[in-house]
């Protein structure tokens, strides 16, 4: 194929949160695909607190981003040229890639995988509840929370990608569910989702109150979107032997270099708890489960999909700032056409 391909860059790096002036919207000539190697058009961008963290000049799990360089993230696309064995023209893939409109990938390609989409006109969906939100919610809760009938979990940003996805599961998986979330309108969607209780952390009153009042128990799983201050105020109201489960940390993305100090870390002692990160791709064991399962729970009605999308690649730079404003709810996607 010839033709031009556009992408989004770095233009600058973001301090605090993110502005539209720090990407720059350019285009290239398509890039030639070599053997071993196929061109993907991409049509749906998962729009993930994570991307912020590439923005910085430190490391992580993956190497930072270069200024001029692509913003990286996970990508649905469908194949439009292939010479690498095991890939057709016409599959639909699953990757970590540029934000373009076009991407050459290989076999090394992060995450990569093929997903049987069999409704053309919901692909927003398998980046979403049935993609790596609902792959990294359920991956966390029984790999790492090992959730069990009769459990107490909290999960905070409730009502974001992988929150509201992790509170539908614990709750079908028979546990009790406590959501943390930062407004009026965010706890009533959470209540509607079938969270049993709901905290508002910005509402009058301390936090600490809040979850005594909610987890009067104590918390078995506390399921981590945030870290920050709340991870802090749930650790001293942890059961004894409760798993922490840290997912993200998006409290400290927009500020990395003045994060929140953790006071209460003793707490994992006194409790004789445990603290355990984790990449959901690293647990291969539980996808074909979590892929069956979620699915079956869409199709029942018993798990209800939760998204906002945008258009056009355009669209993606300010998608992400709206996610790292807490200006969004379920999944943040970006689909091109």
């Amino acid at each position: 194929m010839t033709g031009i391909n556009r992408k989004i860059t770095l233009a600058r790096r973001p301090t605090g949160l993110p502005q539209a002036d720090d990407f720059h919207l350019q285009e290239a000539p398509l890039p030639p695909v070599a053997d071993g190697a196929m061109l993907v058009r991409n049509r749906v961008f998962a729009i993930d607190a994570a991307i912020r963290g590439f923005l910085d000049d430190r490391p992580s799990y993956l190497p930072p981003l270069a200024i001029g360089d692509p913003i990286r993230g996970m990508a649905l696309g469908e194949v439009v040229d292939s010479r690498l064995p095991g890939f057709a023209v016409g599959d639909t893939i699953r990757a970590l890639a540029a934000w373009e409109e076009y991407s050459v990938l290989g076999a090394d390609a992060l995450g990569l995988e093929k997903c049987d989409c069999p409704d053309r006109d919901a692909l927003s969906l398998y980046m979403g509840t049935l993609g790596p939100s609902g792959l990294t919610a359920y991956v966390g809760l029984f790999a790492i929370g090992r959730i069990k009938p009769g459990d107490t979990v909290a999960i905070s940003a409730a009502a974001g990608a992988v929150g509201n996805v992790a509170g539908q599961i614990a709750r079908l998986a028979g546990c009790r569910t406590i959501g943390v979330t930062s407004s009026p309108d965010k706890v009533a969607l959470c209540r509607d989702l079938g969270f049993d209780a709901v905290i508002d952390y910005k509402a009058p009153g301390t936090l600490d109150e809040k979850i005594a009042a909610a987890a009067p128990q104590g918390i078995d799983v506390y399921f981590d979107n945030v870290g920050g201050e709340i991870l802090d105020a749930i650790l001293p109201h942890l059961a004894d032997h409760g798993r922490v489960v840290i997912c993200g940390m998006i409290a400290n993305y927009n500020h990395a270099d003045e994060q929140y100090p953790i006071r209460n870390l003793w707490q994992l002692l006194v409790k004789r708890a445990t603290m355990q990160g984790f990449l959901t791709y690293e647990h291969p064991e539980f996808l074909g489960e979590a892929q069956s399962r979620i699915s079956n729970w869409v199709k029942s009605g018993d798990l209800r999909p939760l998204e906002n999308i945008t258009h056009g690649l355009e669209a993606a730079p300010d998608a992400l700032i709206r996610l790292m404003s807490g200006k969004t709810t379920g999944k943040t996607i970006v689909c091109l056409p």
